[in-house]
């Protein structure tokens, strides 16, 4: 069974590293390699340690970290939410997605942004986030990729 904790500062080079394998595994053919490689460069150390700050979590499969994701307070948005390539289709980025929507709604958060990948817009879709448009997100590091912006309504 998945069990979903707060990730620390210490957890930032696994949540690193699966998200990196993330990327290199599911994102293909919906980007380039070069974009890819842009994507996946660097190191933790290089900003992505930061996020742990935030309501940032990993998700556990028999003591390993298999999942990652994290709920934006500042923009009320879903975000980095990356299954290991081995763990994938088995129901654990969902799991992952409704402990973040369940956060939301414990703070009244009503509705939740997030930029889905092009490889992910439909499984969003498939748990109810609602966006078709593509659009250009630019990341912190100057990485510009193609996304569709989406959102969900939790409240009712």
């Amino acid at each position: 069974m998945l069990e979903i904790k707060r990730a620390t500062p210490q957890d930032a080079c696994t949540a690193f590293d699966i998200r990196l394998q993330a990327i290199r595994n599911q994102c293909i053919g919906a980007y380039t390699a070069e974009q890819m490689a842009l994507w996946t460069r660097g190191s933790a150390e290089d900003g992505y340690s930061a996020l742990m700050d935030k309501p940032f979590y990993l998700g556990w499969l028999q003591g390993e970290p298999v999942v990652t994701g994290m709920l934006d307070l500042d923009n009320n948005e879903v975000g980095a939410l990356f299954v290991l390539p081995a763990f994938t289709g088995r129901g654990y980025g969902k799991a992952m997605l409704d402990h973040l929507e369940h956060l939301a709604r414990q703070m009244a958060i009503e509705t939740v942004v997030l930029d889905a990948t092009l490889n992910a817009a439909s499984f969003y879709r498939s748990h109810g986030y609602v966006g078709d448009e593509q659009a250009v997100y630019h990341s912190p590091s100057g990485l510009v990729l193609a996304c569709i912006p989406m959102t969900k309504r939790l409240a009712g």
